[in-house]
């Protein structure tokens, strides 16, 4: 009976899950993770999921927490992406991602900047006019100092002829923050991912005024940045670390089960209602790339001022 049953189990490639999420309940990270999660889940990859969120210090407070508390941990995932490259680049916290194991980048998500439905602003120009007629009555509200939202508007700034130095940014710790600032009336206008936004953007309650990609995003009718006169990208992208100390072996597993999990039904159907851009990566290549994302971060905090 005993041999029965074991060979019926299914055979998981991880067991429980367990997500470090470096940001608040609801923002781009918990989003993520908890997507990923159910993929892994769905995709019979693993047992199951919990998520644990640390908020603070641009998503460096959760990265100590995750070094330290899961060294060796195989089913251990920390969710993180440019926000938290430039938060380890500001504060220099002592423990980085080089003391965690690179496994993934997921996806590309760009910025959206919004306001809302009672806004006086209609467009895009309407909210660049005050900006450079009173820069401080504009008040921005977005992710962590140093984050890409805060670099996004920063770098608008430097183009439009603000100073960098009379920016009335606003630092929030997650998206249900500043999503109630904004509704509230306490926030000029805000940036942030399409997936934080979306259903006050479906429902009504923001008025996007532009997107931070390339090309509009499919089944929103907003213009780019480009396309009103402002040549710039403001997209963040995401990816997810192992424990400390995990072997080759180990990594490889965790990351084959990661990129498994991007080719599921599930969560495909989530990059098309959060509009992410595909982009995975995975291995050395990884690697390489956040480490040019340090030294690209780095260089944008100087040109606007941050560092």
């Amino acid at each position: 009976m005993l041999a029965i049953t074991a060979f019926a189990a299914p055979a998981f490639a991880l067991d429980n899950v367990k997500f470090m999420v470096p940001g608040s309940t609801g923002g781009g990270y918990d989003q993520t993770a908890r997507t990923l999660g159910k993929a892994l889940i769905e995709g019979k990859l693993a047992s199951g999921a919990s998520y644990e969120n640390k908020n603070g210090a641009g998503g460096t407070l959760g990265l100590a927490q995750f070094a330290n508390a899961s060294k060796g941990e195989v089913n251990a995932l920390m969710v993180m992406g440019a926000v938290m490259v430039g938060g380890v680049v500001q504060n220099k916290p002592q423990i980085t991602l080089a003391n965690v194991t690179p496994i993934a980048r997921l996806f590309t998500e760009y910025n959206v900047i919004a306001v809302r439905k009672d806004s006086p602003h209609k467009n895009l120009q309407e909210l660049i006019n005050d900006f450079k007629a009173n820069p401080s009555s504009v008040k921005w509200g977005g992710g962590s100092k140093g984050s890409v939202d805060h670099i996004g508007i920063a770098e608008i700034a430097s183009k439009v002829g603000v100073p960098v130095d009379k920016v009335n940014y606003i630092a929030f710790g997650g998206g249900g923050e500043v999503v109630a600032a904004t509704l509230g009336g306490h926030i000029t206008a805000t940036t942030g991912g399409y997936a934080e936004l979306s259903k006050y953007i479906e429902a009504g309650q923001f008025r996007v005024l532009a997107v931070g990609s390339p090309t509009r995003l499919t089944g929103m009718n907003a213009p780019t940045l480009k396309e009103q006169g402002l040549d710039m990208l403001i997209g963040n992208w995401r990816g997810v670390y192992g424990a400390a100390s995990i072997t080759p072996q180990q990594r490889k597993e965790l990351t084959d089960a990661v990129a498994a999990a991007t080719k599921t039904p599930y969560w495909q159907e989530q990059m098309k209602a959060n509009a992410w851009t595909p982009s995975l990566m995975v291995g050395d290549e990884f690697t390489k790339f956040v480490d040019d994302e340090h030294a690209r971060l780095r260089a944008m905090l100087v040109k606007v001022g941050l560092l």
